[in-house]
């Protein structure tokens, strides 16, 4: 147990001085770190085999709310404490619960890895609202989505708000970044893909045409730009949501869900219930 008195300690660093980029580390994600915040968040992320480096807990969360993660990790990780007030300081925002975590990123895992046996996918395109992108995550790992795929100029779902938002979600979901066109990668893994897109060609979410596809990659954009027209020409569905009192378009998150719970592979839903 190590008590934090400066706000200029390099030890704890990864939750005071760098950026998210830094935290990152682009170049060899593998060596990156990201910060998992509030005990629950934690426990879905230790459950699911991501390795800590540090802890970072107000003092009274020690036997408090944290003492089950204290106790599991203490042996091979530095516990760093301090006063609410101090940690704020240090982090420039009151602590969830009063506790964050430092763990170790993962290399990302292939598209083969990730599309073998699935049947639904979502992909997600330039959507750069770290909100949005966890309540997406929640709503995947809630309603029986197998893989998330995102574009490069997405929003990093190890963000730390992404993570909380998604209530650890994104530990439970597997994902990857997706490079190339979007419709023509799917295809080769055997999807049809449906874009999110209010057009004069939009088949309605329930048309019995998307519920007959085997294999089904729903491509989901920005709210103010949409998709890129070239994303839509190229789907082999545009799939609107059909709406009511002159409303046009859901938040992507909401509408993300909607599209989960819609098309969802009813008999993998039944048996994952049944599990």
């Amino acid at each position: 147990m190590i008590e934090i008195t400066t706000l200029d300690d390099p030890r704890v660093s990864p939750y005071s001085r760098l950026t998210e980029g830094q935290l990152r580390m682009a170049l060899e994600p593998e060596k990156g770190l990201f910060i998992c915040e509030s005990p629950k968040v934690i426990r879905v992320a230790l459950d699911a085999g991501w390795e800590p480096v540090s802890l970072l807990c107000e003092r009274k969360h020690i036997e408090g709310d944290a003492k089950d993660i204290v106790d599991r990790i203490a042996s091979r990780v530095p516990i760093y404490t301090g006063s609410r007030e101090l940690l704020a300081q240090l982090t420039g925002y009151t602590l969830t619960r009063g506790v964050l975590c430092a763990m170790r990123r993962r290399k990302s895992p292939t598209l083969d890895e990730l599309l073998h046996d699935a049947k639904r996918v979502v992909i997600i395109d330039a959507v750069t609202d770290t909100t949005n992108i966890g309540a997406i995550f929640r709503s995947a790992a809630a309603l029986g989505i197998d893989a998330v795929l995102l574009t490069r100029d997405t929003c990093d779902p190890l963000n730390r708000r992404a993570v909380r938002v998604s209530m650890g979600s994104v530990f439970l979901v597997p994902w990857t970044w997706l490079d190339g066109p979007i419709t023509a990668t799917l295809h080769n893994y055997g999807f049809r893909t449906a874009a999110m897109a209010l057009t004069d060609k939009s088949i309605a979410l329930d048309d019995t045409r998307l519920k007959a596809e085997q294999r089904l990659a729903l491509i989901m954009g920005t709210e103010g730009d949409g998709l890129p027209q070239q994303v839509i020409d190229e789907a082999d569905y545009t799939v609107r949501i059909p709406m009511a009192h002159g409303v046009d378009s859901l938040n992507v998150a909401a509408a993300a869900a909607v599209a989960f719970w819609e098309l969802r592979c009813v008999a993998m839903h039944s048996n994952k219930h049944n599990d």
